[in-house]
C-alpha cells in the first residue's frame, strides 16, 4: 500500500508517492504563487494527486500534507500561514477528504520533515531530536522520547519565531525581531545585494564564500551568530541528542555549520553543548514529501 506525500511550502508545493521503505515515485512540483489564491492552489493539488494516482495505478491508503503554519492536526485546521495570506482557520482536511475521497492527516510542515529525518534520515538513531528548516520561512519539529511534541494547543516547534532581540524588525506573524526575519532567504539576499549588486543568488553567494570572498563568509557566519541565539535557547531548553538543520539556505553546508558548532559551545550551557550533534538533513528535496507520508502512521 501507498501513501502520497504533499509539502506545501511558500515557493513550492511538492509531492509524490511514497512506499513504506520512504521511497519516492512520481513527483510533481509547482509554483505557490502561480496559484492566485486559496481556491485555486487547493484545486491544484488535488489535480495533481488525481493525477499521481491515475499515472501511477497504484492503490493509496491517504494522503498527508505538511504546510507553512500553525496548525490544529487533530481538527484537520490551518491557523494561518504567515508567509501566505488568506488561509486564517481553514478546515484543509475536511476539503481535501471530501474532494479526494481519502483519508487526509494534516501538520505543520517542519513536523513532517521532523518525522521524515526521524524515521529515515539524520536523526533515526536518537531519541530527543530538533529538526529545523531554513528558507522562506524558519521552522522548527521537535521530537522528545521518540515522539513527535505539538504542545498544548497543537502549535509547537516555530523556532524561526523566536524573538533573538528586545528590539528589532516586524515579522510577519506579528511578532518583533523574530529569528525568521534576519534568516529567511530573503532577508540575507538583501544583505547580498548591497555587497554584490541586485543578480546575486544565494548559490553564488555561497560559491563566492567557499572560494574565500570575505564579504560573503562574514554574510554567513552572521547568519549562523543569529542562529546560535535561539539555538542556544533550544539546546538549553530542551537538552536534544542532535540539531538537523534542511530547508534551501542550508544548502551553505559549512559555512553555516562550522560557525554554528562553535557559537553552540560559547552560548549554551556546557552539559548540553558537549552533548548536542548539529549536522545537515539526509533526505533533501524530499524530506517533506516523505515526512509529510507518515503523518498517517503518527
Amino acid at each position: 500500500m501507498y501513501t502520497i506525500g504533499i509539502d506545501l511550502g511558500a515557493t513550492f508545493v511538492k509531492m509524490g508517492l511514497v512506499d513504506k521503505s520512504g521511497k519516492v515515485y512520481f513527483r510533481r512540483k509547482i509554483e505557490t504563487v502561480l496559484s492566485s489564491n486559496r481556491a485555486s492552489l487547493i484545486d491544484a493539488v488535488i489535480c495533481n494527486v488525481r493525477d499521481i494516482i491515475e499515472i501511477s495505478g497504484k492503490s493509496v491508503s491517504g494522503v498527508g500534507i505538511g504546510v507553512p503554519g500553525p496548525v490544529d492536526s487533530k481538527k484537520g485546521v490551518v491557523h494561518y500561514f504567515p508567509n501566505i495570506k488568506g488561509w486564517e482557520g481553514v478546515p484543509l482536511k475536511s476539503i481535501l477528504e471530501k474532494k479526494l475521497l481519502l483519508r487526509v492527516e494534516l501538520d505543520n510542515d517542519v513536523n513532517a520533515m521532523t518525522l521524515g529525518e526521524f524515521v529515515f534520515g539524520a536523526g533515526k538513531d536518537c531519541n530527543n531530536l530538533v529538526c529545523l528548516t531554513l528558507g522562506t520561512g524558519v521552522g522548527g519539529g521537535i521530537i522528545i522520547d521518540g515522539k513527535l511534541y505539538r504542545g498544548g494547543s497543537m502549535c509547537a516547534g516555530e523556532i524561526g519565531h523566536m524573538p533573538i532581540n528586545e528590539t528589532g524588525p516586524k515579522c510577519n506573524c506579528g511578532g518583533i525581531a523574530c529569528l525568521e526575519r534576519y534568516i529567511g532567504n530573503k532577508y540575507i539576499l538583501e544583505r547580498a545585494k548591497k555587497a554584490f549588486g541586485n543578480n546575486i543568488t544565494l548559490e553564488a553567494l555561497t560559491s563566492l564564500a567557499k572560494f574565500g570572498n570575505k564579504k560573503a563568509i562574514a554574510i554567513w557566519k552572521d547568519v549562523a551568530e543569529k542562529l546560535s541565539v535561539a539555538l542556544a535557547e533550544v539546546v538549553n531548553l530542551l537538552n536534544p541528542d542532535k540539531i538537523v538543520i534542511g530547508g534551501g539556505v542550508s544548502k551553505a553546508g559549512e559555512l553555516i555549520l562550522a560557525p554554528l558548532r562553535k557559537q553552540i559551545k560559547v552560548r549554551a550551557m556546557k552539559d548540553q553543548a558537549a552533548h548536542v550533534k548539529i549536522i545537515a538533513a539526509k533526505l533533501g528535496a524530499d524530506a517533506g514529501i516523505i515526512g509529510a507520508s507518515l503523518l498517517l502512521k503518527s
